[in-house]
C-alpha cells in the first residue's frame, strides 16, 4: 500500500553541527607513512585540508537552504518511508522520469541534470523536451530513512519505484535513468516492468542474462577492443567496498557512525578513484572532478541522517542472494534502452554483447566523465537523455 505524499522540508540542527565539529576537532589521525603518492589510500596532507574546509569554511545550514529550494516529499510505501524531489516540466507535454542514483552518491547528485531536463529552454534547449522530474533518495540512503527492514534487493527497489511513479504519482507510463546501483535498478525496471516504461536509460553497463564468461574478442568493435584491459585496470579499485559491505555492513557502520573524519575518507576516496579525476599522467585530484563544497555536502548528508549503515545494506543482498529473472521472453530487458559510456567509469562491455540480452537503441561513448556521470557531467547526461526519449513524446 502506498500513502499521499507529504511535503517535507530537509531538517537543519544548530545542536547536531556542533557535535559535529566537536568530532572533527577531536579526529585521531594515523602515521601516515610513506603515503604521500595515495599508494595506501586516503592521502593525509590532503585529507587535513578537507577536514580544515569541512569544520571551518563550509555551512551545512546554505546547502540544507539550496536542497530546501526544490520541491522535496515523503511517503511510505509498502512500509518502506521514501524521499524523493518532484520537478514539474516547463513545457507543453512533459514527459516523466524517474533518476536513481547510486553509491556513494545521494539524491542531490542529480540537481542539475535535474533542472536542466525539467526546464531545457534555460539552458538553451527546447521546452519541448522537458520532463516531471522524480528524483528519490534509494530506500536507507539519506532521507528515505529509517530503513524498516534487513535490506531490498534492486529487484524490490524497482517494484517500488513502479508504485511509486504509476500508483501514488499517477504516471501511467514514464521514463527512467540511473548509474551505479541505479543503474541496476533501471535495468530491473526495463525488465520486470517494461510495460510501464518508454524505455530505460543507464550510465553503467548492467544487462541481466549477459555472462561476461561468453563474451568473446569477437563481440569488440575497433573502439571497443581496449575495453578489457581498461575494464581490469578500472575494477581493481572498487573490490575492497564491496567484499566488506557486501559480507558485513553492519560491523564497518559502526566505524562510519560515530568517526565523521572516518566516514568521509572511506565516502571520498571512491569519489577519487570512480570519478573522472586523472591527468594526463594517470595522477588523481579528487578536485578535477567535485569542489570541496561538493564533497563536504555529499558527505554531510550521509552523517546527518545517519544512513552510511542502511546505505551499504544493498551490497549484502546483491552479494548473498543471485539475480533471478521476472520472465523467460526475450530480450531479457524488454524495454528500449539507451546506454551512455564514460571513459572513467568501471565497467566496459561491447554493445554487440549487451544486444543478446537488452532492447539496446542508443549506444553514446562520451567524451569525459566519470562513474559519477550525472554530478561530473551533468549537461552531458542531460542531452543524451532528452535526445534518446525525444522518439518516444
Amino acid at each position: 500500500m502506498a500513502s499521499t505524499p507529504q511535503p517535507f522540508t530537509i531538517p537543519y540542527s544548530a545542536e547536531a553541527v556542533a557535535d559535529l565539529h566537536q568530532r572533527l576537532d577531536n579526529t585521531r589521525f594515523p602515521l601516515g607513512v610513506a603515503n604521500d603518492q595515495w599508494k595506501y589510500g586516503m592521502e593525509q596532507e590532503w585529507f587535513r585540508s578537507f577536514l580544515q574546509y569541512w569544520r571551518h569554511e563550509f555551512s551545512w545550514e546554505k546547502q540544507v537552504a539550496k536542497m530546501n529550494a526544490l520541491p522535496n516529499y515523503r511517503v511510505e510505501i509498502d512500509g518502506v518511508p521514501l524521499h524523493f524531489v518532484h520537478l514539474k516540466g516547463s513545457g507543453p507535454a512533459p514527459l516523466p522520469i524517474i533518476t536513481t542514483h547510486g553509491w556513494p552518491w545521494s539524491y542531490w547528485d542529480y540537481r542539475d541534470v535535474a533542472q536542466q531536463l525539467a526546464h531545457p529552454e534555460s539552458f538553451g534547449g527546447s521546452p519541448l523536451d522537458s520532463f516531471d522530474v522524480v528524483v528519490p533518495s534509494l530506500p536507507g540512503f539519506g532521507y528515505s530513512s529509517p530503513f524498516p527492514v534487513g535490506h531490498l534487493s534492486t529487484r524490490d527497489v524497482a517494484h517500488l519505484w513502479n508504485k511509486l511513479m504509476t500508483e501514488v504519482l499517477g504516471y501511467p507510463t514514464y521514463c527512467a535513468h540511473g548509474g551505479d546501483w541505479g543503474a541496476i535498478v533501471t535495468a530491473e525496471l526495463a525488465h520486470a516492468h517494461a510495460s510501464s516504461l518508454h524505455g530505460a536509460h543507464i550510465t553503467l553497463p548492467m544487462f541481466f542474462g549477459l555472462n561476461r564468461a561468453d563474451i568473446t574478442a569477437g563481440d569488440y568493435d575497433e573502439e571497443e577492443k581496449h575495453y578489457p584491459e581498461l575494464m581490469k585496470t578500472r575494477m581493481a579499485t572498487a573490490t575492497s567496498h564491496y567484499t566488506v559491505q557486501g559480507i558485513e555492513p553492519e560491523t564497518l557502520a559502526y566505524a562510519m557512525h560515530d568517526s565523521p573524519a572516518g566516514m568521509a575518507a572511506w565516502l571520498i576516496e571512491r569519489r577519487r578513484l570512480w570519478s573522472d579525476s586523472a591527468d594526463a599522467s594517470g595522477h588523481r585530484d579528487v578536485e578535477r572532478a567535485f569542489t570541496m563544497e561538493e564533497l563536504a555536502t555529499l558527505v554531510s548528508i550521509y552523517w546527518f541522517t545517519e544512513t552510511f549503515g542502511s546505505s551499504c545494506r544493498m551490497y549484502y543482498g546483491r552479494t548473498n542472494e543471485p539475480w533471478k529473472p521476472e520472465h523467460n521472453r526475450t530480450p531479457i530487458m524488454e524495454a528500449p534502452t539507451a546506454m551512455a559510456v564514460f571513459p572513467g567509469d568501471l565497467i566496459f562491455l561491447p554493445r554487440r554483447a549487451a544486444e543478446r540480452v537488452a532492447n539496446i537503441q542508443r549506444w553514446t561513448r562520451m567524451p569525459a566523465g566519470g562513474h559519477f556521470a550525472a554530478a561530473e557531467e551533468p549537461e552531458l547526461v542531460a542531452n543524451d537523455v532528452a535526445e534518446f526519449f525525444r522518439t518516444y513524446r
